[in-house]
């Protein structure tokens, strides 16, 4: 019997069923990887640059097979599938430019006593072999951003996708051996649950970049020791509507930063705070674009709303809605379920203990709370563990300064949601949400260390 099978969260239809690696073959491929980096301390910067071009149009090239396999791995939508392959490729183009940019620094050892008449040169290096790690809602995205930066930075790579998107994976690091990179520079690998603990602790892995729960994060940290670590982790992220705020471009980026990929993304908008002045106003407009949405078939161009990745998902994020409702939410539109789909769900009223709002849920439903203030604002956007991005909608500046100074997040987007993300920004939260930076130039320091040269 196989250990896993990759089956079509739309039509349950089983697609694929393999068996995942062991330690030995973890063994095999870190020392071909150790091997791999005499290849990359040969291959000078702007070969590493050309060939991550060359990644950038191969993925431009292979779109809409990736895309297609991206919608039948985990339900996402078509349309949705797209925009990932699109932000791969400027992931890509992003992290080529970056390559050619990575500078250090001149000091002068003179500027404190004694005299020392000496120069330092800094300049960042590669720490070796990075294991990477990946979620299944953006697979080919996020593996770039992990890959591409690795490799920009001078090392090799172990990625280790989500089990769902193995056929995804393989495609993507087929395009990347079609650019230009060395098999033995990078090796994809999903071992069980053993052999990745193994592969977290290998003495021959010196970064870990994972994005995941925290959870999985906590199991990773315990056994990395002093390796480095990138994680990027859950989020509960807040959009917020004052009254000054523009409703309808409010409206819309609630619907499509939370609704989108049916509501499994870690900077969906999972909790909305709307001013009591406007709060019926905001509620009445957001209740009728939300039923315009097309919902069902991922395949779909025109479907909106697809199915989440698997049963188990759903179930926990139904039983969420009906505990909510149990404790005295009110349904404004939705709390319908057919298979693995979850139909757009907006409700009012959630108390704020519920685990609806006081845990990370990815599904697409979208709780609405009033306000009276901004110190009651502030109170409940950092009363969770987790600090990822917000968004406000406001025309006032003071108020954007006031709350980016406030606000426990890594990222506010004034006038946008939570969702924002443009791959050369930095990315990543405080908290729970995370350690370091992502966003492609933030990325290749935090997977190099710096060196100094005294002449």
């Amino acid at each position: 019997m196989a250990d896993f099978k990759i089956v079509n969260p739309y039509n349950g239809e089983l697609i694929e069923e393999y068996n995942f690696a062991n330690r030995q073959q973890v063994d095999a491929v870190l020392e071909l990887l150790v091997k791999g980096r005499e290849i990359q301390r040969a291959t000078p910067a702007f070969e590493r640059s050309n060939i991550l071009l060359r990644l950038a149009q191969l993925l431009q090239d292979r779109k809409e097979d990736l895309a297609r396999l991206i919608t039948e791995e985990t339900g996402k939508t078509i349309s949705d599938s797209r925009v990932e392959i699109e932000r791969a490729y400027n992931t890509a183009l992003a992290s080529a430019m970056e390559a050619r940019a990575i500078c250090g620094e001149a000091l002068d050892s003179d500027a404190f006593p004694p005299q020392r008449d000496k120069i330092g040169v800094v300049l960042w290096k590669p720490l070796g072999t990075a294991l990477c790690i990946t979620p299944f809602n953006f697979p080919i995205n996020i593996a770039v951003h992990k890959i591409g930066p690795a490799y920009a930075a001078g090392n090799t790579i172990l990625f280790k996708p989500g089990p769902q998107n193995r056929r995804s994976a393989e495609l993507l690091v087929e395009l990347c051996y079609a650019a230009g990179m060395a098999r033995s520079v990078l090796q994809m690998l999903i071992p069980d649950i053993d052999a990745t603990s193994y592969a977290v602790a290998h003495p021959q892995v010196q970064a870990i970049n994972f994005t995941g729960g925290t959870a999985a994060a906590n199991a990773i940290a315990a056994r990395a020791g002093y390796k480095k670590l990138l994680f990027e982790l859950g989020g509960n992220d807040p959009l917020i509507v004052m009254p000054d705020g523009d409703l309808d471009a409010a409206v819309n980026a609630a619907i499509n930063q939370r609704f989108a990929t049916a509501g499994q993304r870690c900077t969906a908008a999972k909790r909305l705070f709307v001013h009591r002045d406007v709060f019926g106003a905001f509620a009445e407009k957001l209740v009728a674009a939300t039923q315009k949405l097309k919902v069902g078939d991922p395949m779909d161009d025109e479907t909106f709303v697809g199915p989440l990745i698997h049963s188990a998902a759903a179930d926990e994020v139904e039983q969420r809605i009906h505990a909510a409702v149990a404790g005295g939410a009110r349904v404004l539109f939705g709390n319908r379920r057919e298979g693995n789909i979850l139909w757009p769900t907006i409700l009012a009223d959630v108390a704020d203990d519920a685990d609806l709002v006081a845990e990370e849920t990815f599904g697409p439903v979208m709780p609405l709370r009033s306000f009276a203030s901004v110190e009651e604002l502030v109170t409940l956007v950092n009363n969770s563990p987790f600090g990822l991005q917000a968004g406000v909608f406001t025309q006032n500046l003071a108020l954007a300064k006031q709350l980016f100074n406030r606000l426990d997040v890594g990222l506010l987007a004034v006038n946008d949601g939570p969702g924002f993300r443009a791959e050369h920004f930095p990315f990543g939260g405080v908290k729970e949400s995370g350690v370091g930076r992502e966003g492609v130039r933030y990325a290749i320091r935090e997977m190099s260390y710096q060196k100094a040269l005294v002449i």
